[in-house]
């Protein structure tokens, strides 16, 4: 198994590209299942969860090509299949996506529960919900669920919950329903307004993204487009948040300013210096870091994404900050491992309790989760010794060449 070794590094200085968003390449890789033309995809992030997504497009019939770094073509004009495979479902959570596109375009889909990281039930309920509503049949059997339907019709659908996941799948689902279909409560993430975007190119009729009710004319068929994934604003805000840390100066390129405004108003918050420009953000390290509270919401609040990392930067601020986690109930996992490393946290239900403490201490740590790996890394840039981080397969499924780029900076991270 693959582990970094993270060693006690100088202030992080130069410039970082931010690569393509996860979180917006996946529900577009599973929404070229709608179109009957080529499709290319540009600026998409080479990740293990990336992988797994073409992997499940090719299992249903979908011709995939990697044109270059980056550059992937897909024409999915002759899908056939409607089940996924369940050894693709288990190794991440947001290969789920194909249902929606499957269900409108074959009529029925099949599919095993997913997996993905385990930070909380993230239940699939108001996927079911919205397919129901567009007049789906669900049927859940041994670790199975299908979806059916002669003809899907649309409908005004309601989230009990902002579910990002659930956002989505409604939308490619209601894209070629018959009629009108108007999702509340929806989700306003950035990622979500890519993928209606892309959708939109390949002649959707979607209104009204990135607020909290969408509406959707559904149409008879989608073609192609060529369209180019947005920058990511956790490994934006991951990055921001190095140079925080080791009290450094680095220039993050290919960035949306907009998407990233909770973290610049936290980091400026703490003492940083951060300076805005159209698609590049510069931090600046302070040498008294303030402690500051933190809560985590869904868009345009806190991102939880970002939770683990500023947890990893105020267990070096002077004073106390405290940090809620409202999204997933299961997020304090690195919790223990920063402890290991010295952090002085207490938990509290949803709440985390820091005392700044002056210096960390390396240790054998384990990336429990994607967000957490990224905040070991932070912390080992500043622990002294050598820290061994394990299980670093969960950071590849969220970070781009993680370690060139830190090395870049100047970091000392090695994996071995």
């Amino acid at each position: 198994m693959n582990k970094f070794l993270v060693e006690k590094s100088p202030p992080l200085r130069g410039n970082v590209r931010i690569s393509g968003a996860k979180n917006s390449a996946l529900p577009i890789l599973a929404a070229s299942l709608l179109g009957t033309e080529d499709i290319i995809l540009e600026d998409v992030p080479q990740l293990k969860d990336v992988e797994v997504m073409c992997e499940v497009l090719s299992s249903l019939g979908a011709k995939v090509e990697f044109l270059d770094k980056g550059v992937i073509k897909i024409n999915s004009k002759d899908i056939n299949n409607y089940e996924t495979p369940y050894e693709l479902m288990s190794k991440m959570r947001a290969s789920f996506l194909v249902m929606g596109p499957l269900l409108t375009r074959l009529g029925k889909t099949k599919t095993s529960l997913p997996g993905g990281c385990a930070i909380g039930t993230r239940p699939i309920d108001l996927h079911l919900k919205g397919f129901r509503a567009l007049g789906a049949e669900i049927d859940v059997d041994h670790g199975y669920i299908g979806a059916y339907a002669d003809k899907l019709v649309g409908d005004r659908i309601y989230l009990d919950f902002p579910s990002v996941g659930a956002t989505e799948n409604i939308m490619m689902a209601a894209v070629m329903a018959e009629g009108e279909t108007i999702i509340d409560n929806a989700a306003m993430e950035p990622e979500i307004v890519d993928l209606a975007n892309f959708l939109n190119k390949m002649g959707a009729q979607i209104k009204g993204v990135g607020t909290s009710s969408i509406k959707i004319i559904g149409v008879k068929e989608l073609g192609g487009a060529t369209h180019s994934i947005i920058p990511d604003r956790i490994e934006a805000g991951t990055f921001m948040v190095a140079a925080a840390i080791t009290k450094g100066d680095v220039i993050v390129e290919n960035v949306i300013t907009s998407h990233i405004k909770p973290v610049i108003a936290k980091l400026r918050e703490s003492g940083c210096e951060v300076w805005e420009e159209e698609d590049k953000v510069r931090v600046i390290g302070t040498e008294d870091l303030k402690a500051v509270d933190i809560k985590t919401l869904p868009y345009p609040g806190f991102p939880t994404d970002m939770q683990a990392q500023f947890m990893a930067l105020m267990s070096v601020a002077k004073g106390t900050s405290v940090i809620i986690e409202t999204v997933f109930e299961n997020r304090f996992m690195h919790v223990d491992e920063l402890k290991r490393m010295g952090a002085d946290i207490k938990i509290d239900g949803r709440s985390a309790i820091l005392q700044g403490t002056d210096s960390l201490m390396s240790a054998p740590v384990k990336a429990t989760d994607l967000r957490a790996g990224a905040a070991l890394v932070l912390a080992g840039l500043i622990a002294d010794g050598v820290t061994e981080i394990s299980d670093i397969y969960h950071i590849d499924r969220g970070y781009e060449d993680m370690e060139q780029k830190f090395a870049q900076l100047g970091a000392k991270i090695y994996r071995v």
